[in-house]
């Protein structure tokens, strides 16, 4: 693996089990972030009225959401130090195994194409933080199914998953420095 994507670093797992609030933690330490692109893609698709959403199209939301991932994922390349990631492209070859989708040869190729540091952080379903809002409409069930579809998916990219603890921000964004020989 280069250098260059060594420092590429994925926190994947369901929705609601904290990763966002990970890259908002990795963030203020002054690490380089990018944020999950479903959330914003909804936020958008909403304000125009579009049909890029999950309960209305799930092959077109995922089509935005791998434009935006490939967009992050060389924007982050030009990084001299490590970048988060809020879900990495395999979680798009997933969410659309999940949905019972086709994975489209295009979707498969950057996948396999663009490389993230072989280790990926996978937070587990974790009843005590999740909650649903405006752009999380998935129950917790869902939740589960994702972060099995996940578990799933990264391994046959060959990535090796690290589960996340369920304890504090703070003790959750020292295991991943220390797993990574960061300074915290």
């Amino acid at each position: 693996m280069t250098g260059r994507t060594d420092r590429l670093i994925v926190l994947t797992g369901g929705p609601g089990s904290g990763k966002t609030t990970l890259i908002e933690a990795l963030a203020k330490r002054g690490f380089a972030v990018q944020p999950e692109a479903g959330r914003a893609i909804i936020r958008d698709q909403q304000a125009i009225g579009g049909e890029g959403l999950p309960w209305k199209n799930r092959a077109l939301f995922a089509e935005l959401m791998l434009a935006a991932d490939l967009r992050s994922y060389h924007e982050a390349c030009g990084q001299a130090e490590f970048a988060f990631f809020d879900r990495g492209l395999p979680d798009i070859v997933g969410y659309l195994a999940l949905c019972g989708l086709p994975v489209p040869p295009h979707a498969e190729a950057a996948a396999e194409r663009f490389r993230y540091r072989r280790t990926v952080f996978i937070a587990p379903p974790w009843p005590a933080i999740f909650g649903q809002d405006a752009e999380r409409k998935q129950d917790f069930a869902e939740a589960e199914r994702t972060y099995e579809a996940m578990a799933r998916t990264y391994p046959r990219y060959g990535y090796d998953l690290v589960e996340l603890p369920q304890e504090s921000v703070e003790n959750r964004v020292d295991f991943i420095l220390k797993r990574l020989g960061a300074a915290s």
